[in-house]
């Protein structure tokens, strides 16, 4: 299983990643400071620089244990951006569109990748035989995984598990009083989210709703 995984395959996997994880907390962060809330601003989040937004273990080591191990479904996360609410001056439609901006970003992107890679598809005859073959092999690689690891990182967050953004969305929904009992799943949202990963469950789901957008996106 690790002698299949060489370096050059975890770079082509580990780039799309780090790019969908940076463009998720900065749209976050740039519709926060939009619905006004610049604390992602003056904690310099809104950066496309990865850096700035990578957790260890998010970021890096868990995408790699999962297609280490072979998991279906290979995500990451990164560092939250920071985001005060009560600086919003439409708290309800505020937070929907916050919540909803880093999940947008990802099916944006899974939308151009999927559109790049089928142009490359359809253009193979000209670079399989070229010198630059190698380059744009990878290129094409990363580009099915960009699609792949996007789409991904959007149904992920759609979950209505707290802290997850699809939580956020739900809550504003939801009148009041249901919505205080609801956000005290919170404690146990990350229990829950690591359960239905390890019986599969989670995977199932996500892999119910991706599998058929991945092969629109990919021309399959």
């Amino acid at each position: 299983m690790f002698s299949n995984l060489d370096l050059n395959q975890i770079v082509v996997m580990i780039v799309p990643l780090l790019f969908a994880v940076t463009i998720h907390e900065v749209a976050h962060g740039y519709v926060a400071y939009k619905m006004g809330d610049n604390t992602a601003m003056l904690a310099g989040r809104l950066s496309l620089n990865p850096i700035r937004h990578l957790d260890f273990v998010g970021s890096l080591i868990l995408p790699l244990l999962l297609k280490l191990t072979g998991s279906p479904v290979i995500f990451g996360y990164a560092k939250p951006v920071p985001v005060n609410f009560s600086n919003f001056r439409d708290y309800r439609k505020s937070t929907i569109y916050v919540a909803s901006a880093g999940v947008l970003a990802n099916f944006a992107l899974a939308i151009i990748s999927g559109l790049l890679f089928q142009i490359l598809t359809h253009f193979q005859s000209l670079w399989h035989a070229s010198i630059l073959k190698p380059f744009v092999l990878d290129l094409y690689h990363m580009l099915g995984y960009s699609v792949l690891i996007n789409l991904v990182l959007a149904v992920f967050n759609l979950i209505p598990i707290p802290p997850l953004d699809g939580s956020k969305i739900l809550a504003m929904l939801l009148p009041v009083r249901l919505r205080l009992q609801y956000a005290r799943m919170e404690r146990f949202g990350m229990i829950i989210i690591i359960f239905l990963l390890l019986t599969n469950s989670l995977g199932r789901v996500i892999s119910f709703f991706i599998i058929p957008m991945f092969n629109i996106l990919l021309g399959k």
